[in-house]
């Protein structure tokens, strides 16, 4: 879920008119002092390696503001790789809404494609933009059965674990 959105889901609407904006700010100050000590999953710089080599375009599709997600998207080591992201720079709206998957959707010049994620939020999203989404439980937050539950059509442990299974989902 976006920050656009977060500030509402926990604290109201009441909250998120009276200071939305002020908390996502302070957020984003007390991200960044810290965002250097935040680690890409371990095989999702081969992740994307393999999903290239199996000749997918691989788009990110991230609720994150521009600069973070460029930040991680060298940290995985793969801008020369990846066909292009959005954020939520590119959209009106963050997940679980679907304008992050359609800005990804509209960049990739394809409806074909498969979300991976990890929150109900991504597969939420993916559903409403008519896209399957294989998940992961890397977040930690959430289980097998609530990922199934959102309609994820395959639940993986790691990020490693789904390239080793790759040929068990869509992305065969």
């Amino acid at each position: 879920m976006g920050g656009d959105q977060y500030v509402a889901a926990v604290a109201g609407e009441a909250v998120e008119r009276q200071i939305g904006d002020d908390v996502r700010d302070e957020w984003e100050k007390q991200f960044e002092k810290m965002i250097d000590e935040v680690v890409p999953f371990v095989g999702a710089h081969d992740l994307v390696f393999e999903l290239k080599a199996r000749g997918h375009t691989v788009v990110l599709a991230s609720s994150s503001i521009e600069k973070h997600a460029e930040h991680f998207v060298d940290a995985i080591e793969i801008r020369d790789v990846v066909d292009a992201w959005t954020t939520k720079d590119d959209v009106e709206a963050t997940k679980p809404e679907p304008d992050v998957v359609k800005a990804a959707l509209s960049k990739a010049g394809t409806d074909d494609a498969v979300m991976v994620g990890d929150t109900p939020w991504d597969v939420e999203a993916a559903r409403k933009a008519g896209v399957e989404t294989i998940a992961v439980l890397t977040g930690g937050a959430y289980s097998e059965a609530e990922l199934r539950d959102a309609g994820a059509v395959a639940v993986f442990e790691s990020v490693r674990e789904l390239q080793v299974g790759l040929e068990e989902t869509p992305l065969s």
